[in-house]
Formats: C-alpha cells, sequence, structure tokens
C-alpha cells in the first residue's frame, strides 16, 4: 500500500487557521480519490472531507462546511485541508487517506479509503 504522511497540525486559537498537507511518495501514485478524516479522543473517526483525483467531486461534513477546504496538487502527489475558523470541537487527529477503486463514485466512509496516513494533532484552543 501507498504509505502517506501528514503536516501542517499545531495549537491555535479559537478562530484562527491551519493548512494541513498529506503526501505520497511514490512517483507514480494515481488515486482516484484522498479524503481527510478526524479522531477526538473517546470518539470514534469521522469523515472530514474528500476530493477526487480529477478534482470534479467534492464532499464535506456539515461540521465544516464553509469553513474547510480540500485540494489537491495532482503533480505533487499531495493533498490539503484548508482549515478556517476553528472551533475548540474541531480539535482531533487528522488522518489523510487515499483510494485506488477507479470504479468508485463517492468518498464519505473510512471504508471507501485502502492507504491512510499516521495523523497529526490539531489542537484548538478557547
Amino acid at each position: 500500500q501507498v504509505q502517506l504522511v501528514e503536516s501542517g497540525g499545531g495549537l491555535v486559537q479559537a478562530g484562527g487557521s491551519l493548512l494541513l498537507s498529506c503526501g505520497a511518495s511514490e512517483r507514480t501514485f494515481s488515486p482516484s480519490a484522498m479524503g481527510w478524516f478526524r479522531q477526538a479522543p473517546g470518539k470514534d473517526r469521522e469523515f472530514v472531507g474528500s476530493i477526487s483525483w480529477s478534482g470534479a467531486y467534492n464532499r464535506y461534513a456539515d461540521s465544516v462546511k464553509g469553513r474547510f477546504t480540500v485540494s489537491r496538487d495532482n503533480a505533487k502527489n499531495t493533498v490539503y485541508l484548508q482549515m478556517n475558523s476553528l472551533k475548540p470541537e474541531d480539535t482531533a487527529i487528522y488522518y489523510c487517506a487515499a483510494d485506488s477503486n477507479p470504479y468508485r463514485s463517492s468518498w464519505t466512509d473510512r471504508r471507501d479509503f485502502g492507504s491512510w496516513g499516521q495523523g497529526t494533532q490539531v489542537t484548538v484552543s478557547s
């Protein structure tokens, strides 16, 4: 499986912004889609957002719509998560994921993705 690495996490004040990135080392990496998930202590891993590699598909969780944006740079094998207007409830470990199934048409569940990063911590203070 392709190994993914997230970066960009940290501690921010409520209302602040962070940009997370996730890259793949494989030059031949060509996923159908990539996504972001997050997991807070004591909670299940939840969907945040996803994007098809063509850029035609985007999906966001209701809790982050209008605040977070998923984008990708195909040439750099990188997906980004721009997080604005951060809230304390956004505090979690954020994971990126990739799917290589060319026949899938939606990506909103962790079972839709076969490759995962190790996660990066985002902490939002009130």
